[in-house]
């Protein structure tokens, strides 16, 4: 019997794409397919035709019809994990703290790290603004008002935090509250005995599946961040970016300074860390939290990357992170002291050094007090003008091009939440050392076999 032998070279097997490649795919191509549609048709619709009767324009059926629906649902699946993400991860996190007081450190040195980033990050927005001038020369008339609402005083936001009705507070979001009530369950059940420690079980299978679900949603995330692009690039206004361009250019270059050198700086001072290895595995969160615009929408992935890629122990990650993503708003600080320089330069107001400081301590402040208030970017910026007394209207000549901007910071708060999650983690001893410096930590848990569901999967 004569054997053959197959002398031909094995083909290399393709090697599929990565995660952060397909999302980075998926956001390039949304903005070009977007920038396209807005120079080819218009909102009137150049080339249109008839569905039973119905005059349907091509544009209105790309970008309100198909890119609207597909990015909506996508930013409501993220959403949808949110509450029972917190929720169970920091029940098993507390749960599992053998040292109440440890509960205690976490919380202050969490709270404390924030609001030291937030007041660098208006700092050093005041500087630059002050330096470049932004607003001079400039004769802009706003054709749309912004009315101010008011916000809640500090001692109505802490009364606030302790929940009426928990479950109203899942129903509605209310991060602060859900928090509270995670923490006092966790506490309860690792004082309970027997049944706490069966309940415990129950939290940790919950929680595997909860991070498995993530696992799913961001492998559709490509799809997501294509659409949402799309329809943004499709219905902004160029016009508008052009007549604020030094306004639009200094806020982003802030932006970048604030993520790029001022995180890596208090990373590498307070805990020694590597800075490059955080810049390096969080790209897959910024890239979800630029093309949502939302740290809560982002929550399921930055919780994920922080625990998977950046070693962070879940009892410190499930209170650091859903505690950052409500108060640490270091892109909105930067905002808000580039657009109240702006502001001022705009409408001819000459701030003494003590306004600017004033500045700094209302909107770091104000970070903390307006936590959880829808708009809350808006309304800081309104309470801040305020205190300076310029006039609150004049956010409406930067409302245009905030939406693109909002992108940006957002993807910059989430990199600090988890820079101050790897920080706390570090100073506890809950940091797994090897995990943060394995460049591949993490990755082989992106994968989701769809053709073969099993344990494995």
């Amino acid at each position: 019997m004569t054997t053959s032998i197959n002398l031909s070279p094995q083909k290399p097997t393709p090697q599929k794409l990565g995660l952060t490649a397909r999302i980075f795919i998926g956001m390039i191509a949304g903005i070009i397919i977007g920038a396209l549609l807005q120079w080819l048709f218009d909102d009137s619709g150049d080339f249109s035709f008839s569905v039973f009767g119905l005059h349907v324009s091509t544009y209105t059926l790309l970008v309100e019809g198909i890119f609207n629906v597909v990015g909506s649902i996508f930013i409501a699946s993220l959403k949808m994990l949110v509450v029972p993400l917190v929720f169970v991860s920091l029940v098993c996190g507390t749960s599992s703290l053998s040292d109440p007081s440890k509960l205690g450190r976490l919380g202050g040195k969490s709270i404390l790290l924030y609001i030291f980033t937030t007041a660098l990050a208006i700092s050093l927005a005041v500087t630059f603004a002050l330096l470049i001038k932004p607003g001079e020369g400039l004769n802009l008339v706003s054709e749309s008002n912004y009315i101010a609402k008011e916000a809640p005083s500090l001692g109505q936001v802490i009364i606030n935090m302790m929940p009426t009705n928990p479950i109203n507070a899942m129903a509605e979001g209310n991060m602060l509250q859900i928090i509270v009530f995670a923490v006092l369950f966790g506490i309860s059940m690792a004082m309970t005995g027997d049944a706490g420690k069966r309940l415990t079980s129950v939290f940790e299978d919950l929680s595997a599946v909860i991070m498995k679900l993530v696992t799913i949603l961001m492998n559709l995330a490509p799809y997501g961040v294509f659409v949402l692009m799309a329809k943004l690039f499709a219905t902004i206004g160029f016009d508008t970016i052009a007549s604020l361009l030094k306004y639009f250019l200094l806020v982003l270059f802030a932006l970048f300074v604030h993520a790029f050198v001022t995180y890596p700086i208090v990373l590498k001072t307070l805990s020694g860390l590597s800075p490059l290895n955080l810049i390096r595995k969080m790209r897959d969160a910024a890239l979800f939290a630029f093309s949502t615009s939302s740290s809560s929408a982002t929550l399921p992935v930055t919780m994920e990357t922080a625990i998977s890629k950046l070693g962070v122990k879940r009892s410190v990650a499930s209170f650091t992170v859903p505690l950052g993503s409500t108060i640490n708003m270091d892109g909105t600080a930067i905002m808000q002291g580039v657009a109240t320089v702006f502001i001022a330069q705009v409408y001819g107001v000459d701030l003494s050094l003590g306004d600017y400081m004033m500045v700094i301590l209302t909107a770091t402040l104000a970070s903390v007090g307006t936590a959880g208030v829808p708009g809350v970017g808006l309304i800081m910026l309104a309470m801040v003008l305020q205190q300076v007394n310029l006039p609150v209207e004049g956010i409406a000549l930067i409302i245009g091009v905030d939406r693109l901007l909002d992108m940006t910071r957002t993807a910059v708060n989430v990199t600090g939440d988890c820079m101050v999650a790897c920080i706390v983690a570090k100073s506890e001893s809950e940091l797994d050392i090897e995990v943060y410096n394995d460049p591949d930590a993490g990755i082989s848990a992106e994968k989701v076999d769809f053709k073969h569901l099993d344990n494995n999967s």
